[in-house]
């Protein structure tokens, strides 16, 4: 059905073959084009969501349009808005591709009869939960207490894949720090 998921899963997971195709079988496939939303802010997330290939920003724009970019999530990894999705409320935030990108869907009926039915499901699932406010305490430490230009060593070393495939505008934008700041500390290092 899903062969790149099902692997994803047979390599993260210990649930039986049967489950796997299970959860699979459930799951839409989605193709993004690059900057194509998968849902915006205002909408209701009603989807987990899990990244097959590609690259997908999770945003929020200000007033004067300056966007905040709140998490990447590359292929491999899971994303929603967890508030929206779990209260059914419109979202604060847009999900959306930063290049071409495969995803697969599962409503939430699907999703939480998935999880009563398949327990060690249930417990992969709260191991990215966790896994997830570990990653967000610590940015939002480092987001608080460091400088600009440890807060790109962070990223880069946390991320090093990253900065080739995103513009520089939304490191940025990921970082808060300004576009001119990121090149400043850019240009610094390139003179070491």
């Amino acid at each position: 059905m899903h062969a790149d998921f099902e692997n994803y899963l047979k390599t993260h997971t210990r649930l039986p073959e049967d489950a796997i195709l299970r959860i699979s079988g459930r799951a839409t496939s989605r193709l993004l084009r690059r900057n194509e939303y998968l849902f915006r802010e205002g909408e209701t997330c009603r989807h987990k969501v899990f990244v097959v290939s590609g690259l997908l920003r999770t945003f929020s724009t200000s007033a004067e349009g300056a966007e905040h970019i709140v998490q990447f999530s590359p292929e491999n990894s899971w994303t929603l808005d967890v508030e929206s999705y779990d209260k059914q409320i419109p979202s604060r935030v847009s999900i959306g591709a930063v290049e071409p990108s495969t995803v697969l869907c599962w409503n939430r009926a699907d999703f939480n009869t998935l999880l009563a039915e398949i327990p060690q499901l249930k417990k992969f699932s709260e191991q990215l939960i966790a896994r997830n406010i570990y990653d967000s305490r610590r940015r939002i430490l480092t987001t608080l207490s460091a400088t600009s230009e440890e807060k790109y060593e962070d990223f880069v070393q946390n991320y090093p894949g990253y900065v080739s495939r995103l513009p520089l505008r939304m490191v940025a934008a990921y970082l808060g720090i300004s576009l001119k700041t990121l090149t400043r500390i850019r240009h610094a290092q390139l003179q070491r």
